[in-house]
C-alpha cells in the first residue's frame, strides 16, 4: 500500500532495528513524507546480534553488520542524524530538544508524529572503577569494535551474567584460546530456560571449551580492583580472580528515561506501555522495539523480551499505522535460539516454571532421541521439553537443545501455540519424514505421546 500527496514530518528516535524499519517502511507508504532519524550513536541500521560472531572472527569486516548505511538511507530521501541526542520531548508543542553530542549546540525540532525506539540500555552495576578502559558491555556497535580490540590484548576475560549474550561471547573467546570466567547469579546459565535444561547446556559449555572455561554459579561480583591494567574481580562468596577485562553482560533495561520524563505511559515491566498498534499514551506518539512492552501470546500478561526479530516486526507496524493503514502486532511468545559450538539451544512460549507462576497447572515431559534416522552418518541427539495445560491439554511452550535440529523442532511448535494448539493436536500433526531428516516418528510426536499419557494418568 502507498499513500501519496501526504506531507507529514516523522522523527524517529533511534535507529537500529525498529527505528530503520519504521524509517524504510513510512518512507515507501508515504513517499511525500519527511522522514528523520535521531540517534546518539555512530551508526543506524546494523546487526547487534551478528557482533559476537564477529568479535569470534567468523568473519573480519565489521562494515558486514550494517544492513543499510547512512548514504542509502539519504539517498531514499531519509535523514540521518548521528551523534544527537534527543533530551526532551515537549508533546504540547510537538517539539523535541536535541543536543550535538560534539559541539554541544541545542536546537528544537518539530515533528507530525513521533517514534520512540530508544531500545534497551545495559544493567550496569555500581562498582568501583567502573569506568575502567578495561570493563566493556556489548550493546552497539561501537561496543563490538572495542571489546574485539579488547578481547585480542587479553589472555583472561571475566564475564558478568549468563544469558544469551554472555554464553555467545564464551563461545567467541574460547574461540580465540582466551581462557574465561563467568560469574552467573542463578545456579546454572541461561536462567531463561527450565534448570533441567539449562544445567545439561552448562555441563556441555564446560565438556566442551578445552579447559578453557570455568562457571561460578550463585554469586555475584562485590567489586573491582584496579585500574587500566590487569583487574581483579571479587565476588560476595569471596573469589578473587585476577583478569585482564571484564565484560557486563548481566541484562539490560528498557531504555524509557526519555518517554517518562515527557509524561508518557509505562507498563507494569517497566517498558514503555504500548497498544497493538504501537501507540504511547500520548497522541501521535509510537514506541516499538526494546524499548516498548509487549504482550505474551499465551498468558496475555504484559512482558519485556528485547529480541532483534521482534522490533523488526513492531517497526513495520508502527510505519503502517503511521502511514494511514491499520495493522495490529498481537504479541510474542519469546521464541530464542542460540549455539555454543555445535550445540543449539531453543525455546519458545512458556517455561514450566513461568507457567506455574503464571497460574496454569504446568505438567512437563523431558526426552532425548535422535534427529535422524540412527544409520545416517550426521544423525545427532536432541533433548526436548514440551509443557502443557493440565487442564486444557494446551501446550504451552517447548525448549530444545542439541548438536542436531533443535530449533526445527521449536519453530514447529511456536506456529502451533499461535493457534492454541493442544497435545493431541501435536500427536496428529502431519510431520514431513525421510531418513536424512528425521525418525519415523518424529522426537516432537514421541514427545506428545508420552506427555499425554502423563496428563492422562
Amino acid at each position: 500500500m502507498t499513500i501519496n500527496n501526504f506531507h507529514m514530518r516523522i522523527i524517529i528516535i533511534g535507529g537500529v532495528a525498529a527505528g530503520a524499519k519504521v524509517a524504510a517502511k513510512t518512507k515507501r507508504m508515504l513517499p511525500d513524507s519527511e522522514v528523520h532519524i535521531y540517534t546518539k550513536d555512530d551508526f543506524v541500521s546494523y546487526s547487534s546480534c551478528g557482533m559476537p560472531y564477529y568479535i569470534a572472527g567468523d568473519f573480519k569486516d565489521w562494515q558486514q553488520l550494517i544492513v543499510r548505511s547512512i548514504d542509502e538511507f539519504e539517498k531514499s530521501g531519509i535523514h540521518i542524524h548521528t551523534r544527537k541526542l534527543v533530551t526532551k520531548i515537549l508533546s504540547a508543542d510537538k517539539k523535541l530538544a536535541v543536543k550535538n553530542i560534539d559541539t554541544e549546540d541545542w536546537q528544537f525540532v518539530d515533528y507530525d508524529k513521533l517514534v520512540i525506539a530508544t531500545g534497551a540500555e545495559p544493567l550496569i552495576p555500581d562498582f568501583a572503577n567502573i569506568n575502567s578502559k578495561k570493563i566493556y558491555t556489548l550493546r552497539t556497535l561501537n561496543d563490538g569494535i572495542s571489546l574485539k580490540e579488547g578481547m585480542e590484548q587479553a589472555k583472561h576475560i571475566t564475564i558478568i551474567g549468563g544469558g544469551y549474550i554472555a554464553i555467545e561471547l564464551v563461545e567467541a573467546f574460547v574461540k580465540n584460546k582466551k581462557n574465561v570466567t563467568l560469574i552467573e547469579r542463578s545456579p546454572f546459565i541461561l536462567s531463561m530456560l527450565d534448570e533441567d535444561i539449562s544445567a545439561l547446556v552448562q555441563d556441555y559449555v564446560l565438556e566442551n571449551s578445552d579447559g578453557l572455561v570455568k562457571i561460578i554459579n550463585n554469586d555475584t561480583v562485590s567489586e573491582i580492583l584496579g585500574e587500566n591494567q590487569v583487574l581483579d574481580v571479587i565476588t560476595h562468596k569471596g573469589y578473587g580472580i585476577e583478569t585482564d577485562m571484564v565484560v557486563i553482560a548481566s541484562g539490560v533495561k528498557p531504555a524509557v528515561e526519555l518517554a517518562k520524563d515527557a509524561g508518557i505511559k509505562l507498563g507494569v515491566t517497566g517498558a514503555i506501555k504500548v497498544n497493538s498498534r504501537m501507540e504511547t499514551s500520548i497522541p501521535d506518539i509510537y514506541a516499538c522495539g526494546d524499548c516498548a512492552e509487549k504482550i505474551n501470546m499465551i498468558s496475555n500478561a504484559p512482558v519485556w523480551i528485547p529480541l532483534g526479530s521482534t522490533a523488526n516486526k513492531e517497526g513495520r507496524v508502527a510505519a503502517i499505522n503511521i502511514s494511514g493503514g491499520v495493522e495490529d502486532f498481537e504479541g510474542v511468545l519469546g521464541s530464542a535460539v542460540l549455539r555454543y559450538g555445535h550445540l543449539s539451544i531453543s525455546k519458545t512460549g512458556l517455561t514450566e516454571k513461568e507457567a506455574l507462576k503464571q497460574g496454569y497447572d504446568a505438567l512437563s515431559v523431558v526426552i532425548t532421541k535422535r534427529d535422524k534416522a540412527g544409520y545416517m552418518p550426521e544423525v545427532k541427539n536432541i533433548t526436548l521439553k514440551l509443557v502443557a495445560d493440565k487442564r486444557s491439554h494446551k501446550l504451552l511452550g517447548a525448549q530444545a537443545i542439541g548438536c542436531g535440529d533443535a530449533d526445527k523442532r521449536v519453530n514447529t511448535v511456536s506456529v502451533g501455540l499461535i493457534q492454541g494448539i493442544t497435545v493431541e493436536n501435536l500427536i496428529d500433526a502431519d510431520l514431513t519424514y525421510a531418513p536424512p531428516f528425521s525418525t519415523s516418528i518424529d522426537i516432537l510426536i514421541s514427545a506428545a505421546q508420552i506427555l499425554k499419557t502423563k496428563l492422562d494418568s
